[in-house]
């Protein structure tokens, strides 16, 4: 369960805020202006808004804390300020079905919105720092500045699109291929963050991964020690480096076992590159 959640401060409270205790709220990451959001959000600040006028609480959740659970009242939107979570369904039977790795600048709750109660179950895999935006206190700016409304809602569409691809993914891909998009989208989203796309640890397991792509723990595991051994990838447990981002984008099939080689030059032709192949996000 998350933190209650307060009320967006106002113009005149901010205006008595002391300087002291805004600054160090700051610093301290608790809170962030819209502005600070909409740059998370990779959004323009909607310029009918003043950014200093409102101020969104930040919340810390621990490895393993639980953000929001299946059928919990809805009433916040979440955007990771830092840090890398799953969502997922959970079924009768208590197995879990992983929807998505959010991480940095992903919102999170969207699918409470039309019954009220989130529909997905949020888990922190790491320390994770989130921004609270109060559902209501969202509408109620909607409705005097529709400009911010129009970009919250291209947010929501951005993660539906995502949503949508992974299910082409899954439809029309091999596990191969749907291993090698998963590396190169998770490469892809840590470059964007600022860290290196060629060498970084996994925060979720093989088996949350599996879950994700609909593969088993041991494809997963299989897959990622022959990207290893034809020398696209190095492994070294959770520590992934990518050493042939282009042939992973384009790959179709693993070639027979008997054929791979650890050259990097050999494969590029024996991996059967395919023109409308799509990298996913995630």
């Amino acid at each position: 369960m998350s933190t209650p959640v307060p009320e967006s401060r106002n113009a005149s409270s901010t205006m008595h805020t002391s300087p002291m205790e805004a600054g160090r709220q700051r610093q301290g990451r608790l809170w962030s202006n819209l502005k600070e959001v909409c740059d998370l959000l990779h959004i323009p600040t909607a310029m009918s808004v003043n950014s200093e006028e409102l101020l969104f609480q930040h919340v810390q959740f621990k490895t393993g804390q639980r953000v929001h659970t299946i059928g919990q009242a809805f009433d916040t939107l979440y955007i990771v300020n830092s840090g890398f979570l799953k969502t997922v369904l959970i079924d009768e039977f208590g197995n879990e079905q992983v929807l998505s790795f959010p991480m940095k600048g992903d919102m999170l709750g969207v699918d409470g919105i039309h019954t009220r109660h989130y529909a997905s179950e949020a888990v922190a895999l790491s320390d994770c720092d989130l921004i609270l935006l109060p559902f209501k206190k969202l509408t109620a700016l909607g409705r005097v500045h529709t400009e911010l409304e129009n970009l919250m809602y291209g947010v929501m569409s951005r993660e539906l699109v995502r949503e949508q691809s992974m299910i082409g993914m899954l439809g029309a891909l091999s596990a191969e291929a749907r291993v090698a998009r998963f590396l190169v989208s998770l490469a892809d989203r840590f470059a964007a963050m600022g860290y290196s796309s060629k060498l970084f640890n996994l925060r979720m397991t093989r088996h949350e991964i599996g879950s994700y792509l609909g593969l088993t723990l041991e494809t997963v595991s299989r897959t990622l020690s022959a990207f290893n051994e034809i020398g696209l990838i190095t492994v070294d447990q959770r520590t992934i480096g990518i050493k042939d981002a282009e042939a992973l984008k384009t790959l179709r099939r693993l070639p027979p076992s008997r054929s791979r080689t650890k050259s990097p030059a050999k494969p590029k032709s024996d991996l059967a590159p395919s023109g409308d192949a799509l990298a996913t996000t995630i």
